[in-house]
């Protein structure tokens, strides 16, 4: 069904692009109605309009918080026009019918992005546009909605083929998508009422806006795309690409684990963190960036091509020069040197992202979707220092030990459970991630460590191991003292904990209880 667009009402707070939708109705003799500035901009276009408060024979009032709340536009949006009540009440109150509205929102998510007073976010609480947008999408059957600045051009294009009309398809389309921005609007809102509050609340709610359609999700047959969060303005989302083509979704979640793992270390200690499918193949810090990098490779060799490289200092360009040695996916940093930048140019095909927010840190919440609802936790931003160590063994460790201890464990935070990483001198040198057994994991971590030149640095030998949870039993335990581990960090709190304690104390190693459990599933 096709409705012919007689009367429109038009108020924006972006008015980019507002004089081509108003000319073209201008040319389909369309009655206009406006508010406040944008009635003002119109008007400076020489085009007619009719103030709101002709409309309602009320003046805005309360610093513009009361405008279009009155029945003479809500009625007028929301009749039912082959309803033959409504119809009459219309009559009755002398309420004529509003055919199209644009309108676009306070700027609300640009005003709490930019602005720390409280009582200028709240006056950017738009009330009046969302109602006006809901009731004009509901009743789509017979009015049109107009909400994105992008959809300006389809509106004049769709009148100018029906001949000043709008037909059923576009205006259901169109209601579609205001009802989105409209929850993605109340979503943005209810999230900064609540971003001090850590009690839960009994309706989640969560918002994200469309950044990027990619080509496909972790498979060619899934379709994806990339929403950029309403609550953070950091992230992979708002990384900068320097060069390389678009993102995958499989780019983008490995690019992420490496930036989680990455942000655990003190932006003034070089360090780089090398991530597969996930998971860490290898993670080292150094004297200098270039050494970082080159320790963290050698952890393993085979697993980091085609990996993603976070490094937590502005790019060098001996660290680039190392770097382009081997195909990688995407590299993310801080800032890259100019001369960096010039090395990165003869891989075309290298993706950098420049994260100038890679240092801060995230304290909201993550989510994993399940079938039938979403699963919502704090972050684990839980971090362990010398003071938190209780050392349960007889053989204390050395200073060299416990700061092994204290990197591995950081490491160990974001290796998929059952965890286990071998460490020496802040650099791991096997790890073992995912497996259904810890013991699994600690023979994997070790025969990955076997697959490397395992001599001197990359030997097991008197290396420092970290678990993600306790050992249940000390068969764990003792596969890594096989391998040459002579120190353990681990949560403990297993009923096996004294079993384990003496199997440390009989090969005469020694092992710190963290209390803290890392699960990463």
């Amino acid at each position: 069904m096709d409705v012919k667009i007689k009367t429109a009402l038009i108020s924006v707070s972006d008015k980019s692009g507002l004089e081509n939708i108003v000319r073209s109705l201008e040319e389909h003799g369309v009655r206009i109605i406006s508010t406040g500035g944008t009635a003002k901009a119109i008007a400076e276009m020489g085009v007619d309009v009719m103030d709101v408060s002709t409309l309602t024979s009320f003046p805005e009032m309360m610093d513009g918080r009361v405008k279009t709340l009155h029945p003479n536009v809500h009625g007028g949006l929301l009749a039912k026009r082959d309803d033959k009540d409504h119809v009459q009440s219309q009559k009755e109150h002398g309420i004529e019918d509003i055919d199209l509205i644009v309108v676009n929102l306070y700027p609300f998510e640009e005003t709490i992005n930019t602005q720390e007073n409280e009582d200028i976010c709240i006056e950017n609480i738009d009330i009046g546009g969302p109602a006006m947008l809901r009731s004009a999408a509901k009743n789509h059957k017979f009015v049109t909605v107009v909400t994105d600045v992008d959809d300006y051009s389809d509106v004049i294009n769709e009148m100018k083929e029906n001949k000043g009309s709008t037909t059923l398809d576009f205006r259901k389309k169109l209601a579609a998508k205001t009802f989105s921005m409209t929850a993605y609007y109340d979503s943005m809102i209810s999230n900064w009422f609540h971003r001090d509050q850590s009690d839960q609340v009994n309706n989640f709610s969560s918002a994200g806006k469309l950044s990027s359609k990619l080509r496909y999700g972790e498979n060619p047959h899934q379709s994806a795309g990339l929403y950029k969060s309403s609550q953070h303005q950091s992230g992979i989302p708002y990384a900068i690409l320097l060069q390389g083509k678009e993102l995958s979704y499989n780019n983008i979640n490995d690019s992420d684990a490496a930036l989680q793992l990455i942000k655990e270390f003190d932006k003034n200690t070089p360090s780089v963190a090398i991530i597969k499918h996930a998971n860490p193949c290898g993670v080292a810090s150094g004297a200098s960036l270039c050494e970082a990098y080159t320790k963290a490779f050698s952890c393993d060799t085979t697993s980091a091509f085609g990996g993603i490289i976070a490094l937590n200092q502005k790019i060098d360009k001996d660290t680039a020069s190392e770097i382009i040695k081997i195909f990688t996916e995407v590299i993310i940093a801080p800032d890259v040197s100019d001369e960096a930048k010039e090395i990165f140019r003869s891989k075309s095909n290298l993706r950098i992202l420049i994260l100038s927010s890679l240092h801060e840190h995230n304290n909201s919440h993550n989510y994993k979707s399940i079938e039938g609802g979403i699963l919502v936790q704090s972050n684990d931003n839980e971090d362990t220092s010398e003071s938190d160590l209780k050392i349960v063994t007889e053989k204390k460790p050395t200073e060299s030990q416990i700061e092994d201890m204290l990197f591995a464990f950081k490491v160990c935070k974001h290796v998929k459970s059952n965890a286990i990483i071998y460490v020496k001198n802040k650099k791991t040198i096997g790890i073992g991630a995912g497996q259904m057994s810890r013991v699994d994991s600690a023979k994997i971590a070790s025969q990955k460590n076997s697959e490397m030149e395992n001599i001197g640095e990359n030997s097991l030998k008197d290396s420092v191991v970290a678990s993600d949870a306790f050992f249940p039993f000390s068969d764990g335990l003792l596969v890594t003292v096989s391998s040459g581990a002579t120190a353990v960090i681990q949560p403990g709190g297993s009923v096996k904990d004294d079993e384990v304690i003496e199997a440390a104390n009989n090969a005469g190693i020694s092992m710190a209880f963290t209390g803290i459990r890392h699960f990463r599933h």
